[in-house]
């Protein structure tokens, strides 16, 4: 099993939008990120895409569903403050890799759930970044670290 966990690219700020904050949108960069993500995971045959319902979420993996020929599943479970409901979606796969996209304060506590990691410390999760989870069966998950698209 390989989850993607993507967190989102960046977005305008939220000082800077208005309207509800689960409709503010990709800036000029985080466009281009998402554009980046399609190169980013080529390498893996994705089967599904989940994303939070924010649009900035959704929007960042839309490329790379197109990319695909897939769409966005869009589920609670991965919104803003849902750190403990995105764990239980990683079962939900096929044989190839599920992306997962979501938030900052929902992806370090869903990697380590997801590989098993027993340690308090810091996780990097930039925006654009992509956490890779390998699970083979094996004692502990291969886990690896994808910066943000340039």
């Amino acid at each position: 099993m390989t989850v993607l966990v993507v967190r989102h690219a960046v977005a305008i700020g939220r000082s800077a939008w208005s309207h509800a904050d689960v409709d503010r949108p990709l800036d000029e960069r985080g466009v281009a990120q998402a554009a980046g993500l399609v190169e980013l995971l080529r390498e893996f045959k994705i089967d599904s895409i989940l994303s939070s319902p924010s649009a900035r979420c959704v929007d960042t993996v839309r490329p790379l569903a197109a990319a695909c020929d897939l769409s966005v599943d869009v589920v609670p479970q991965l919104a803003e403050g849902q750190r403990d409901a995105a764990a239980t979606l990683a079962g939900s796969n096929g044989p190839g890799a599920l992306v997962l996209c979501s938030h900052g304060d929902v992806i370090p506590p869903l990697v380590k759930a997801l590989a098993r990691f027993q340690g308090d410390g810091e996780m990097a999760c930039a925006k654009g970044s992509t956490w890779v989870i390998e699970d083979d069966g094996g004692e502990r998950p291969r886990l690896r670290y994808l910066p943000p698209p340039a």
